[in-house]
């Protein structure tokens, strides 16, 4: 019997798709973030569902990651109860396998300041961190030619 039940949740696994919550984003998630991810360059896009620069840009990060290899971590600054909308919008734009966290503190303004002192939540929003650290936070849309630009700088 445990078999039988062991062999349809492995075929369950198999078929139905991987989709995991985005991980709450609170104090403390932007240092965590960036040492999880220390000694190699990385892009974290801030983004939300009522921002339609950032909607038209999403798949503009897939294409972008999938050519470079760039590490690409997405912060939804949306609520809580808006996740599934992000989850399916993440999936429509091809980006639904990256690492994806959302706001779940609603004093927002601390999670921005952790962020980047000058923040004031403006959107579409990113940070590039360099291999050694350094980091640059572009606001606004992101270009292929900034993206590259980037790269370019030898901060990869």
């Amino acid at each position: 019997m445990k078999s039988i039940v062991a062999a349809t949740l492995l075929v369950l696994a198999t078929i139905l798709p991987a989709q995991a919550d985005p991980r709450p984003f609170t104090r403390g998630s932007w240092q965590s973030l960036v040492q999880a991810h220390a000694a190699r360059p990385f892009a974290v896009h801030f983004w939300s569902l009522t921002c339609a620069p950032c909607l038209v840009e999403l798949p503009r990060w897939h294409d972008m990651v999938k050519e470079t290899g760039m590490d690409l971590i997405l912060v939804s600054t949306d609520p809580a109860e808006d996740w599934p909308k992000v989850e399916r919008t993440l999936k429509r734009a091809g980006l639904e396998k990256m690492e994806s966290w959302a706001f779940a503190d609603l004093f927002t303004e601390r999670l921005r300041f952790e962020i980047d002192k000058t923040w004031h939540g403006e959107l579409p929003m990113t940070v590039f961190v360099s291999a050694s650290g350094e980091r640059k936070a572009v606001t606004g849309t992101v270009t292929r030619e900034d993206f590259a630009s980037w790269l370019r700088s030898g901060q990869r």
